[in-house]
């Protein structure tokens, strides 16, 4: 009989750690292709006995685990950015045999579809056309679910393939730039499609009609793409925040939202004239933003990693043991599930926690309240009004028995949770635990690593550095050292400088390391004041350059590049004048010339002006190649 789960959390670099009830833990590598099964000891079991550990591939999982193991993918999936789907672990029933490649799906257009009849009972379901993707948004408009027809994961030769016939068809801000190209390469009847649309209302050069085979009639109801062959398709289900979600999922959230608008404006002004609401609904449906129809699925990840070696096989003890100070393999925390509530904690320029305890409420705590307020969002069973409650975390209600769960318990949980993510946020250890299927193969993760961006030394006071992961490091001359994250881009400058948000880290000479609130300095206010006041002058005077993530091509990082670059070097230094008049002189530092021919001229004298001329000239000639094979790879 299987065992019950009693925790699951998803971390910072995918992945998964599950707890079961009789003590046996799981643990799921980031891609999702292995995972380690650890058993739980028997009660007479000797305190120096380890515990027993099964390793292995996910696609050859033995039966005695496959059930834990898929239960664990499914959480994965349901919160993961691209799924992992195993065809052998996958039941039967949850496949399907399609004789087409979904490779992109177009949404309803708001120009011609009535999005009021989405709505039911408050919550919202907008549909794909081809009905190939689902988006689910809740009454409350802060959390969405999307359900959606995914291909099974394939070899690393079959997934590159497809990566690259998807390369082929571009939505958004791709399309809008190549759309005067793809114009002209249109049949006339996508053309006459087009226009078509385009009277009803859509704005010209935004819709583009998905590419349809030869074989394929024409209608709203049929597959995109035909192939000579079928594919393993299956049902994904993932749950994302309103705050933060992949970009596959913003014109379809936009149409969900713009329904609960419109649905909003019609009970409003219901004595209102006709004219007058429809002039809104138009105001609504103009943004130019948001109207791309077509958009491309999440694809799933390839049935084989690229970067095993990053597969990281130690159980974080955080909540083994959650009053310790040091934990072992410290990560971020995504996702965590305990006892039927779910807590979520987004991290990046913004920092939200959000906890949902199974009711169609939820708990949310942000910006200036994070860690210290949290507001409690619900609707009222019969009157369908909105409610807001705000709980402090210093004053929380006692947990009163029989209530469906304790808000207490529950704010405190969440409260622990985010203080550890600061901690691991703060320390400088995080950032070498890197996503396996995030890295580029040829950079081995040194693209994904914070680099320096500004450093200063304030004389009898301390040093300053600044990262490019927005954390700030400032040791001080009597010993102390401190930890924070600021922003110091343009838009985030302002509320960084007016709110003290968030914690600090302070490590005293002799090693310990404290976890402060930065609104409550305590003893600590100097530094913490001097640290902020350093970061609020470079704000002002913009000092820290904007950092941007270069993308590492193989071409960069290749033996072969790097050996083109050295025989380009060599020829140019085997070629020029100067330089071979130096190297004639040591040759024969004697000056004596054998059989020298009337033609011949003496050598030189070599001055170190003409030296640096040549340099300066080789210099600017390895520059001009560089420049211009750039421009010829584009």
């Amino acid at each position: 009989e299987m065992e019950a789960e009693s925790l699951m959390v998803l971390y910072g670099d995918d992945s998964v750690e599950v707890h079961y009830a009789g003590g046996s833990r799981l643990l799921l590598s980031p891609c999702g292709c292995e995972y380690l099964y650890e058993a739980a000891l028997p009660a007479a079991a000797h305190p120096l006995q380890p515990a027993e550990t099964t390793r292995q591939r996910v696609a050859f999982v033995v039966s005695a685990y496959r059930e834990q193991l898929l239960r664990a993918l499914d959480f994965r999936n349901k919160f993961s950015s691209r799924p992992y789907l195993p065809s052998h672990v996958i039941p039967p029933e949850r496949k399907k045999i399609l004789f087409s490649d979904i490779l992109e799906i177009r949404w309803p257009d708001p120009a011609v579809a009535d999005l009021t009849r989405c709505i039911d009972n408050g919550s919202v379901k907008i549909s794909s056309v081809d009905g190939y993707a689902h988006l689910y948004l809740s009454e409350l408009q802060q959390e969405f679910t999307v359900e959606f027809l995914c291909k099974v994961s394939q070899s690393s030769a079959a997934s590159l393939r497809s990566s690259q016939k998807n390369s082929n068809y571009q939505t958004g801000d791709q399309y809008e730039k190549s759309s005067k190209n793809s114009v002209a390469e249109m049949s006339l009847k996508q053309m006459r499609i087009e226009n078509k649309k385009n009277e009803h209302g859509c704005a010209a050069g935004k819709y583009r009609e998905p590419t349809k085979a030869k074989d394929q009639k024409d209608g709203d109801g049929g597959p995109l793409f035909y192939t000579n062959c079928s594919s393993e398709y299956t049902w994904v289900t993932q749950r994302w925040s309103v705050s933060s979600y992949p970009e596959e999922w913003k014109y379809p959230l936009s149409l969900a939202l713009m329904c609960c608008n419109l649905h909003t404006v019609k009970n409003v002004m219901k004595t209102c004239e006709k004219n007058s609401h429809t002039s809104i609904e138009a105001d609504v449906l103009i943004d130019p933003e948001t109207h791309v129809t077509v958009s491309c699925l999440p694809t799933a990840l390839p049935l084989s990693c690229r970067a095993p070696h990053l597969h990281r096989w130690t159980f974080c003890d955080f909540f083994q043991n959650q009053d310790t100070e040091k934990y072992s393999c410290p990560q971020l925390i995504q996702i965590v599930w305990c006892h039927g509530v779910f807590y979520r904690f987004i991290h990046g320029r913004t920092n939200i926690t959000e906890i949902y305890p199974g009711d169609n409420s939820f708990f949310k705590s942000e910006g200036a309240f994070l860690g210290n307020y949290f507001v409690h969002y619900a609707i009222q069973k019969g009157t369908k009004k909105r409610e807001e409650k705000m709980y402090s975390v210093n004053s929380l209600p006692p947990d009163v028995p029989g209530n469906p769960y304790p808000i207490s318990s529950i704010i405190t949980q969440a409260t622990k949770i985010l203080q550890y993510c600061y901690k691991t946020k703060l320390s400088l250890t995080h950032n070498y635990y890197l996503c396996c299927w995030k890295m580029v193969p040829e950079t081995d993760g040194r693209e994904m690593l914070p680099v320096s961006l500004y450093e200063k030394v304030i004389p009898s006071i301390g040093r300053l550095v600044v990262y490019s992961d927005h954390k700030v490091h400032a040791a001080f001359w009597d010993g102390m050292t401190l930890n924070m994250v600021w922003d110091f881009s343009s838009s985030c400058s302002k509320i960084q400088v007016n709110e003290g948000v968030g914690w600090c880290k302070l490590t005293t000479p002799d090693g310990v390391q404290q976890l402060i609130q930065i609104s409550h300095p305590g003893i600590y206010e100097r530094y913490i004041r001097t640290a902020i006041e350093w970061c609020q002058s470079l704000n002002e005077r913009k000092e820290i350059p904007e950092y941007t993530v270069h993308s590492v091509t193989e071409e960069n990082w290749s033996a072969d590049a790097e050996l083109e670059k050295i025989q380009r070097f060599n020829f140019l230094l085997d070629n020029n004048s100067v330089l071979e008049g130096t190297r004639a002189a040591k040759n024969n530092p004697s000056g004596i010339t054998v059989g020298k021919t009337e033609n011949e001229s003496e050598p030189e004298e070599i001055s170190e002006e003409c030296i640096l001329e040549a340099l300066e000239k080789t210099s600017k000639v390895i520059q001009d190649i560089e420049s211009l094979l750039a421009a010829s790879g584009k």
